[in-house]
Formats: structure tokens, sequence, C-alpha cells
């Protein structure tokens, strides 16, 4: 697949009804042998912030499952691809928060400080997509991935 297509596979997942990671996550499963079911199973629980409690970004939370299939540590005493790994998940979220100006769900939403929280997904209708700025942030998660990949910084 092309970095065109994976971004485009992203972006048509998040407007199906996936959250935004696994929506990111799904478009690169192929690279690391699982199927897009397995994809959607593992990035689940980060949609909306971690299980909507609107902390990190899900998408970014897909760039940080990524950076963990890519570079992580299968050691637990190997300390150098440890830093690696956290090294390139810092590049990838930092690259994010350049183009967002936040990695965290509540303020790319902005949402008022204190509002409650709920676990029950928002519908998806038109008024949700045209309000909300995730499918931005789906398609710029998967283009910095994309991106990475191509350059291996």
């Amino acid at each position: 697949m092309t970095k065109e297509e994976r971004i485009a596979t992203a972006e048509r997942l998040f407007v199906s009804g996936y959250n935004c990671s696994q929506s990111v996550v799904a478009a690169f499963a192929d690279i690391y042998g699982f199927t897009e079911e397995q994809a959607l199973r593992m990035s689940a629980g980060f949609g909306g912030g971690i299980g909507r409690m609107r902390l990190t970004c899900g998408a970014v939370c897909a760039l940080a499952l990524l950076a963990g299939l890519e570079h992580g540590a299968v050691d637990g005493n190997d300390s150098e691809a440890k830093s690696n790994c956290y090294r390139v998940t810092q590049l990838l979220a930092d690259r994010f928060r350049e183009e967002h100006g936040s990695i965290v769900c509540a303020e790319l939403l902005k949402l008022k400080k204190g509002q409650p929280l709920s676990f029950v997904a928002s519908p998806r209708t038109a008024e949700y997509y045209r309000t909300r700025p995730c499918v931005n942030q789906v398609i710029t998660a998967a283009r910095i991935f994309a991106d990475y990949l191509e350059n291996r910084v």
C-alpha cells in the first residue's frame, strides 16, 4: 500500500465509525503481520483520549502503539531499545503537537475543564463530523507515521 493509500484508509475507517486510534493502527496493521480485526481490537481502548477519558488523543496513542510495533523492546533489560522506542514515540508526538498545538484530546476538542466524562460513544452523525477535528487528526497521525516509515529518523 502506498503512503497515500494508508492515509486514505485511516480516514475511511474513521468516517466508517471506528475510533481515532483504531483508524490509524488498522491502516498499518499489515506491515506488522496483524489482520485489520486484530488491529481494531488492540487499539479499541485508546479512542476518545484513552477510553473516552479525553486524555492523550487516540490518534497519538496509535502513533505510540505503532512506534512500539516498529521499535519495541522484547528484552526487559534492553534499556537501549526501550530508550529508542521512547525517543521515536516522543518524536512522533512532537510532530503531531507541532501541527495541532496539543496531544491532549480535551484540549483538541476545546472541552471545558471539569466537564463530566462519559463512556458512551457519540453517535456518528453529520453534525459529529462537521464539528469535530478528529478526522483531521487521524489523517495527520497516519501521514506522520507514513512519513516516519519512509525516512526512519
